[in-house]
């Protein structure tokens, strides 16, 4: 029976695995390039899809859940340290997003590196957050549920990747994200941070978002490698179900006339 069942899984994935997926008919290609046909046709991919579209590997845009991720990370010594890790990670508003700028995705994708710059309005991050460190005489171990409210979130993502044949068709892998982050307002709030008093927990709370441009400050380089992690596999699942010649409209060489 476990033999039947796996052939039979063999004999559904091997046609997908041929042919490669392909991007939904409603979806307006682009000629390779062509900025302002990109960022039209993704915002409206965005617009239509906010569920994401699973047979292109394009997860939910509303709820997007990212891996677990370490924002800072300190020797565990001296009067002052901590580490911060988090997951159980989900961004909830990429379905809000709008694409500003696209530049990039030539024919030749290796000739110009591909830069994306996005605005939302509001980003929120839930996640389950792991705390511990020192302060002076004051050691702490806690752990809890974060929501981090990013508000006019502006994104914006540089992009270097490989090409790759299967099937004598070229797929993109990226090798390098670099992203750039920018905002008006963060609010955060670190539930259970002091469980023993809740009054405690109220004030940190408060502390932090009265200087939350210190904190984002200080919090941004582990912040940055969360997204670097989060959009590469985001994008690369789909690069690595689309092939790159099928998301654009034919190419024309002009000086070859075909």
């Amino acid at each position: 029976m476990d033999r039947l069942i796996s052939l039979t899984f063999l004999c559904w994935c091997i046609p997908v695995m041929i042919s490669g997926a392909s991007l939904p008919e409603d979806v307006e290609k682009c000629h390779f390039g062509d900025s302002t046909c990109l960022v039209r046709s993704i915002n409206a991919l965005i617009k239509h899809y906010p569920k994401g579209i699973p047979e292109i590997g394009l997860p939910p845009l509303d709820a997007y859940n990212f891996p677990d991720s370490v924002i800072m990370e300190s020797p565990s010594r001296g009067p002052i340290w901590m580490d911060f890790r988090m997951r159980d990670n989900v961004n909830k508003g990429f379905n809000n997003a709008t694409i500003t700028h696209v530049e990039g995705f030539l024919y030749e994708p290796n000739q110009k590196q591909i830069v994306l710059k996005v605005r939302l309005p509001r980003l929120v991050h839930e996640a389950t957050y792991d705390m511990s460190g020192r302060v002076l005489l004051f050691f702490f171990n806690t752990t809890g549920r974060l929501i981090s409210d990013f508000q006019n979130f502006r994104i914006t993502l540089t992009i270097k990747a490989l090409v790759e044949y299967r099937n004598d068709k070229r797929y993109l892998k990226i090798y390098n994200l670099v992203p750039s982050l920018d905002l008006d307002r963060w609010i955060i709030w670190l539930d259970g941070l002091y469980k023993e008093n809740t009054d405690v927990t109220i004030f940190m709370n408060k502390l932090f978002n009265e200087n939350w441009v210190e904190f984002w400050n200080d919090l941004q380089p582990g912040l940055v490698k969360a997204f670097t992690n989060a959009f590469t596999v985001l994008l690369n699942r789909v690069f690595d179900n689309v092939a790159y010649d099928d998301m654009f409209l034919p190419y024309v060489d002009i000086r070859m006339g075909s």
